[in-house]
């Protein structure tokens, strides 16, 4: 039987780290309007979810060590962090499954302000590359994303190197993969560094913000893609976003997006929901 896991901590961010967060995820475009990313909420998390990998049990045959692979994320959020809040972190384990792979493992967290009500929710899968336990437990939350029938936008980007590097500061996540050549094409990249894949999505978030919200970053309700493969620096990056024509019942719009480089897709499925 395979061990739920409920683990929380408490974080505060402060002002300039939400700003140079937000600086990072826009190079290249016009200056923010001063609004916290709604993707803070991962920068947030992700240490907590670091954590909990290492704490469900999850082993190799032979004892080596555990690859992951971020499989999906999905980010819902009420209002935007604020600076030097109290913000409790708290991570359940919903689901894990076996598979030839390894074991692919969701996890919901919620982020508490001060108050101790919920301001955001994040469900992130992920795979356990090479894993033979834990045994599959509970149950993997379906993705949301579904295609669009709608006028595709099409938009060039990329993510300098430079930017990269930034990235894993701004973002705390400096896994070597993201910073250093060799690391890199040890882990099996051949071609060196890659971006990370949460840097990819938020600059697709900051396209969708700029072209149908306004520019208001406060407008986003929810963002989510699955992660397909791994983004060069410099690479050229085809974001096609695709705005739905009807509002949901709640009042918000959906921009759904795909993103490709020369090699292949990267995010899939992916959405941003905006509000008023």
């Amino acid at each position: 039987m395979t061990p739920t896991l409920s683990t929380r901590t408490v974080r505060k961010v402060t002002a300039d780290e939400i700003a140079t967060y937000r600086e990072v995820v826009r190079s290249g475009l016009a200056p923010s309007d001063g609004k916290a990313s709604p993707l803070h909420a991962f920068v947030l998390a992700s240490p907590v979810i670091d954590e909990s990998v290492g704490l469900i049990g999850a082993t190799t045959a032979d004892g080596s060590p555990l690859g992951r692979v971020h499989l999906s994320q999905e980010i819902h959020v009420q209002r935007a962090i604020r600076a030097d809040e109290p913000v409790t972190v708290a991570l359940d384990v919903v689901g894990t499954r076996k598979s030839l792979k390894g074991v692919q493992v969701a996890m919901k967290v919620a982020l508490l302000g001060e108050d101790g009500e919920q301001f955001a929710e994040l469900i992130t899968g992920a795979m356990l590359v090479g894993a033979v336990t834990p045994d599959t437990f509970g149950q993997l939350p379906p993705h949301p994303g579904k295609g669009s029938t709608a006028e595709p936008t099409v938009v060039a980007q990329s993510i300098a190197r430079d930017t990269v590097s930034k990235y894993a500061y701004a973002s705390g996540d400096l896994n070597p993969i993201h910073l250093d050549d060799n690391a890199a094409k040890d882990a099996g990249f051949e071609n060196g560094v890659i971006a990370h894949g949460m840097s990819v999505l938020a600059v697709v978030t900051e396209e969708v913000i700029d072209r149908y919200g306004a520019g208001d970053a406060s407008r986003v309700r929810s963002v989510g893609a699955r992660f397909s493969s791994a983004v060069l620096p410099d690479t050229p990056l085809e974001i096609v976003l695709q705005k739905d024509d009807a509002e949901s019942s709640l009042g918000t719009a959906f921009v759904r997006f795909a993103c490709k480089t020369p090699s292949g897709p990267a995010l899939k499925s992916g959405w941003v929901e905006l509000g008023d």
